[in-house]
């Protein structure tokens, strides 16, 4: 390889698998202490929508997403029986970053995959409820506040992206 050339770049996200729902347990539970869920809830996502469920490569986050309906979130630590029927977006259920994964663009890599994703289904919009301090992340990426997020995340917004 001559000097001037650079390796391939590694996967920054690939797809999750049922053995990583662990180590998404152990990440929700550090990084998500006011929003709590069950595993269940993690199982139930990956098995109703596998292509939007991420894994980062280096394990230090995961991101779920599914189809959805705008303005219809699902509520925390809900297991759901299955998804909606006319989906109008992609539900970004989950982003979750270890405190020393954050500032390495794992955030704007995901919502690109997410919106391939999106794409590749059929949706237009990719949707999420920011809970916390992440407004302000998530508009940096270009999303647009819509309103409240749903009783079940306290003090929240909703936000969307339109692909």
């Amino acid at each position: 390889m001559s000097p001037n050339a650079s390796p391939a770049a590694e996967p920054v996200w690939r797809p999750m698998v049922a053995a990583d729902l662990a180590r998404v347990q152990v990440i929700a539970d550090i990084v998500h202490v006011d929003h709590p869920e069950r595993a269940e809830v993690f199982a139930n996502r990956l098995a109703l929508f596998p292509a939007g469920c991420l894994m980062a490569a280096d394990g230090g986050g995961y991101c779920l997403a599914h189809p959805g309906k705008l303005g219809r979130a699902p509520a925390l630590d809900t297991v759901l029986d299955r998804l909606p029927d006319g989906p109008d977006c992609l539900y970004l259920h989950d982003l979750a970053l270890l405190p020393q994964a954050r500032g390495l663009g794992l955030g704007r890599a995901a919502v690109a995959e997410l919106a391939r994703v999106a794409r590749a289904a059929g949706l237009p919009r990719i949707a999420l409820t920011a809970v916390g301090q992440s407004p302000a992340f998530w508009a940096g990426l270009g999303f647009i506040e819509t309103g409240k997020g749903g009783a079940s995340y306290g003090t929240a917004l909703a936000m969307v992206l339109e692909l």
